[in-house]
């Protein structure tokens, strides 16, 4: 470009009549309006869009801001401008300022993570690890205050070149937040939308300080070591397990397991095992009939003469809350009574009878009611 290009370049732009910026991008939250050598002429209209803020800048001191609308540049709105630079009676000359355009549009789905795991204390598991990440999503508030506290004098300034600064702010207050929410760890993962909206709120503050307003948090996933998942779950379940249900449940799934590998060493082994716990199980279970048939067993007496068999224990079954318990005798069913397990009203059944019962209706169970009166002894 030779020298008269230069100077017809130079006049051509001598001065700026429309101030304003187009964003082709999605990602620039800040851009300085570019100038070549030139100034801004007194009188030139300022257009500023739907979600965009424009913020002049004078000698790096804030001045003037200005929402979405047109204005002519004149000392009657550019108040702050006019009192830095000394106009006390307007000016007509153009003028020398930094202008720059902010977007002020809701800046959606970025992401967040912990880059470490976080340490908690739980009361059953000790000392766990846990990792989170999720979205959120902000937008400026105070446009000036995120000028000069952020932007500085960059000419284009992006979201990329924030979020790290907001990443490592999130997964600060995440972390203290989750550290002073105690819960049992199992319920991280489980409680996401309420520890979300508490994080938001610890965090607004902090974005505010620097002019964003942090408009959406999410927590997508906390996740945590396999092998504790797999405790969790185990504990879990013992829990809620009776644990008698819980043996014969693994009995039965190592048998299983046995018979499908006949032929290995192991399987013989597991069932071998397997039978001499079922052969005691099975001797238990007859050793009560046998036991009982050999004190059945008829015996002579003096005189030649065969007493007659012991009479069986009556078994009762009783009802609470509407499940079927039982059997027991009835020296158990008279403490089950006097417990108030069962009452008067509680049905119960035996061999012989027609159906359930009430307590109080059965003779030979009256006298845990109480107040009967025997008969005179015979005279």
């Amino acid at each position: 470009m030779d020298i008269f290009s230069k100077i017809k370049e130079k006049l051509s732009n001598e001065f700026i009549d429309i101030v304003e910026w187009l964003d082709y991008t999605d990602d620039t939250i800040a851009h300085r309006f570019e100038r070549y050598q030139n100034e801004i002429k007194n009188g030139a209209k300022l257009i500023v869009r739907e979600g965009q803020t424009a913020v002049f800048v004078n000698e790096g001191q804030l001045a003037d801001v200005f929402t979405p609308g047109t204005y002519d540049l004149t000392t009657q709105n550019l108040p702050i401008l006019s009192t830095i630079k000394g106009w006390k009676y307007g000016f007509n000359s153009p003028f020398k300022a930094e202008v720059y355009f902010v977007n002020t549009h809701l800046f959606t789905d970025e992401k967040w993570g912990t880059k470490n795991p976080i340490t908690l204390s739980d009361d059953r598991f000790g000392l766990v690890e846990i990792r989170a990440f999720g979205t959120y999503a902000f937008k400026i508030a105070d446009a000036g205050k995120f000028i000069v506290d952020i932007v500085g004098t960059d000419n284009n300034f992006t979201n990329f070149e924030i979020n790290e600064h907001l990443k490592s702010l999130i997964a600060t207050r995440f972390t203290d937040t989750v550290g002073e929410a105690n819960l049992p760890i199992e319920l991280y993962a489980a409680n996401t939308t309420e520890l979300s909206e508490t994080c938001q709120e610890v965090m607004k503050p902090e974005f505010l300080s620097v002019g964003i307003s942090l408009e959406k948090f999410y927590i997508e996933n906390v996740s945590m070591p396999e092998d504790l998942k797999k405790e969790i779950f185990e504990y879990s379940r013992i829990d809620k397990l009776d644990l008698d249900k819980l043996t014969k449940f693994k009995t039965a799934k190592a048998i299983e397991a046995a018979a499908a590998n006949e032929g290995g060493t192991a399987g013989a082994g597991m069932g071998m095992g397997m039978g001499f716990v079922l052969a005691q199980q099975m001797g238990g279970m007859m050793s009560p009939q046998m036991g009982g048939q050999q004190q059945a067993k008829p015996q002579m007496n003096q005189g030649g003469m065969m007493p007659p068999p012991m009479p069986a224990a009556v078994q009762y079954f009783y009802a609470v809350k509407g499940a079927q318990q039982g059997p027991v005798g009835i020296d158990q069913l008279k403490a089950l009574f006097a417990n108030r397990t069962i009452n008067k009203e509680s049905l119960v059944w035996k061999q012989g009878m027609a159906g359930w019962t009430a307590l109080q209706e059965v003779e030979e169970l009256k006298s845990f009611l109480g107040g009967n009166t025997p008969p005179p002894l015979p005279v």
